[in-house]
């Protein structure tokens, strides 16, 4: 009896002890100030999020933008410490604009994206990568709808017909239909395959492979196109000058928080070699 019970009193304790150990796990920091408690460890993007939000913090907090915290947490920004921390880094990340060389080499290599008034009249299915789902099962299921519709004795109705049962996308109620739309009125990776292709999306008719998007995957018809007219250099000069500089900020911000990360003492959380995000 009294072994039995010596081995239920371990059996006790080394729980006990596992509780402890699971519930005291490694806490993340930047420069000695925690991201989060013991008890509760993020995931890792947004493990990563808190990371660069501190950086830009105690940053702030060295050049006097904002006032120290003494809390060993890290704490959440409000929003006059945002704009605070914003006014700061465009400060330190000043660009000139693109000259008018930059701007024309960008026009004459994608004169494509700079055509007013093309639209196309398209319809879709969609097979959403949503968390947890099995992306090889769905991929594969999104061929085999794809391979059905390519047969040439597949009728027209049967594309609608395979959207109201298959399509995560509400418009999978109206037989899939998307209606006329524009690059800009779309996701960036369906804009590229119907727009900005030389021959975007074969022309007309179902698309012979599967377009992936940052939603899942797209079968897709194109029912309808209206070319539109080439913008001159002139017309589109003003908007590739705003988005070339858009593109160096972006960089610019990217390198400054990433000097950042280089120059400070991490804990538990890597950031060099990772995407720094758009502090907005």
């Amino acid at each position: 009896m009294k072994a039995s019970t010596g081995c239920g009193s371990g059996t006790r304790g080394s729980t006990g002890g596992l509780s402890a150990a699971k519930q005291l796990r490694p806490v993340a920091s930047v420069n000695g100030i925690a991201l989060h408690s013991p008890e509760s460890r993020p995931a890792a993007d947004e493990l990563r999020e808190r990371a660069w939000s501190e950086l830009l913090r105690q940053e702030a907090v060295r050049q006097g933008v904002i006032a120290w915290n003494p809390h060993p947490q890290a704490p959440a920004l409000s929003a006059t410490q945002r704009q605070a921390i914003e006014a700061m880094l465009d400060r330190a990340i000043q660009l000139p604009p693109p000259d008018e060389h930059e701007c024309r080499l960008h026009y004459e290599a994608h004169k494509e994206k700079f055509v007013r008034g093309r639209l196309v009249h398209a319809r879709h299915i969609l097979f959403a990568v949503t968390p947890g789902v099995n992306v090889h099962a769905l991929s594969v299921r999104a061929e085999q709808a794809l391979i059905e519709l390519s047969r040439k004795n597949a009728s027209a109705e049967h594309f609608a017909q395979l959207a109201r049962e298959l399509s995560d996308c509400p418009s999978g109620a109206q037989g899939g239909d998307l209606g006329w739309f524009g690059p800009d009125e779309c996701a960036e990776e369906l804009a590229n395959e119907l727009f900005h292709q030389k021959n975007p999306m074969h022309g007309m008719g179902l698309h012979p492979r599967l377009v992936h998007s940052r939603d899942g995957f797209h079968i897709v018809e194109v029912l309808g196109r209206k070319q539109g007219r080439q913008a001159s250099f002139a017309d589109a000069r003003d908007r590739i000058e705003a988005q070339l500089w858009q593109q160096a900020r972006t960089r610019a911000r990217q390198q400054y928080l990433q000097m950042l990360a280089g120059q400070a003492l991490l804990e538990g959380v890597a950031l060099q070699g990772a995407d720094a995000p758009l502090v907005q």
